[in-house]
């Protein structure tokens, strides 16, 4: 008996496709589409630390036919797919200088023509739900300019700009498109950026004070905005993103007064 029939929710009788499921925000996501009642399946590089409610495939999001043969598997278990999260990302840092072309292709490959293959892969099944959805994760960054973060801010741009032309594709097929903006969110990645910094407490005391509401965000913070999106209670939400950012893209606040 599956997640989906456990605990009913919105999100009963569908399942979840989560790419880079295992860790951080993918973990939230699965784990909150499960309460919400769905079936959840991951893709992720290396599912070995997934959570084990869940089917867990390997799959290399930069490698088509990886990518190609984990969604038939996943096809293949649960007889349909009716949500798919392309979470599934790395991150860079550095001006424009910092970062090679060999990079510049690696990361560009694995957060944006990831998204591609993992739905052009998906979409026959997503074509057969009554309630198709997909999300993707962008970023903070691809509204905000950011420092030391040219190469990542690119690819979340991008993402962004995938998202409304997946959109417009597909809407007319019965297939809803959005985004989910996090900001600067508590994250094994995050953590160990932090774990590098000459001064990591202030590292992070920076980082929290950068977004309005004076904190991190949390994983499962914007774990709820992706089941909003990709369940049916959005039906009428496409094309558009939801920033879990703390205010930061759109706040100006005064300095707090001592």
């Amino acid at each position: 008996m599956g997640a989906g029939t456990m605990t009913g929710g919105r999100m009963a009788g569908l399942v979840a496709v989560v790419t880079g499921g295992a860790s951080g925000i993918g973990a939230a996501i699965a784990a909150a589409l499960a309460d919400d009642g769905a079936e959840v399946a991951i893709l992720d590089l290396d599912p070995s630390g997934s959570d084990p409610r869940f089917a867990a495939f390997a799959a290399d999001v930069s490698d088509r036919a990886a990518v190609e043969q984990a969604i038939a598997a996943v096809g293949e278990r649960f007889g349909r797919i009716d949500a798919l999260v392309n979470n599934a990302g790395i991150g860079a840092q550095g001006d424009v200088a910092a970062n090679d072309d060999a990079e510049w292709a690696r990361v560009l490959s694995i957060n944006v023509t990831g998204i591609a293959r993992v739905t052009a892969a998906a979409l026959p099944w997503l074509r057969q739900s009554s309630a198709a959805a997909i999300c993707n994760t962008s970023s903070i960054a691809a509204t905000a300019g950011l420092p030391q973060r040219a190469l990542y801010s690119a690819s979340k741009g991008a993402v962004l700009s995938l998202t409304r032309a997946m959109a417009a594709d597909h809407l007319r097929e019965g297939i809803r498109v959005n985004a989910v903006n996090p900001g600067t969110a508590d994250t094994p990645w995050v953590g160990r950026l932090l774990a590098s910094a000459p001064d990591p407490a202030a590292e992070r005391a920076a980082l929290a004070a950068r977004q309005p509401h004076g904190r991190l965000v949390s994983a499962e913070e914007v774990a709820e905005a992706v089941v909003y999106l990709v369940s049916p209670r959005s039906g009428s939400t496409t094309g558009t993103y939801i920033e879990v950012d703390g205010g930061m893209s759109g706040l100006r606040l005064r300095p707090a007064q001592s």
